[in-house]
């Protein structure tokens, strides 16, 4: 099997990057702020069910430049509400289904994004509902974070959807730039990568 790769100008992935959807999962709930943030800008977004996170992003089919279906781009974001939520996430009953979303993300760009600013320092105090010791509570995710290759970010609800879209307008524009490659196999049949 042998690649190729497109290479575009910078015109044409300004305006690839501007055709982005946001994918947001079915199963993803209370995020009124993120829709309407992205709404507000005109930037579209789709449901469908995601196998790993709440959110990740599609290029559109675009035969003009060479785009014959719609892309989705292996990377995902996880949204939990507050540090309450991910404490929440690592009870005993439901640390695993936790874990094995992790371990579904491995080798894709993740990124786990809480709403709470102040979340690392709410950590470190112990200001949040779990039994959880604060240091254990440090220790474990971050254990996880180094275990499974992935980031974790505190941020203010306000700018969720800020946050979502240009996490992923920049995944999908280095994407671009690096080059889309397509697949041949022997047949000749051409396949995304």
């Amino acid at each position: 099997m042998t690649t190729a790769h497109y290479k575009y100008t910078k015109a044409e992935i300004d305006k690839i990057v501007k055709s982005m959807k946001i994918v947001i999962d079915t199963r993803e709930k209370a995020n009124e702020h993120v829709r309407e943030y992205l709404a507000g800008k005109g930037v579209s977004f789709i449901s469908r069910k995601l196998d790993t996170g709440d959110y990740s992003a599609v290029i559109p089919r675009n035969p003009e430049l060479g785009i014959m279906r719609d892309i989705y781009l292996d990377a995902c974001l996880e949204r939990k509400n507050s540090i309450d939520e991910i404490t929440g996430n690592l009870q005993k009953d439901t640390e695993t289904a936790f874990e094995n979303e992790l371990r579904r993300s491995q080798g894709k760009p993740f990124v786990l994004v809480i709403e709470d600013a102040k979340g690392y320092e709410k950590i470190l105090l112990g200001k949040y509902r779990s039994k959880y010791e604060p240091r254990a509570l440090l220790g474990r995710l971050k254990a996880f974070e180094a275990r499974y290759n992935f980031s974790i970010v505190y941020l203010d609800k306000k700018y969720m959807g800020n946050y979502i879209y240009h996490h992923f307008f920049y995944q999908v524009k280095e994407y671009l730039k690096n080059g889309v490659g397509i697949d041949f196999d022997t047949e000749g049949d051409a396949q995304d990568v």
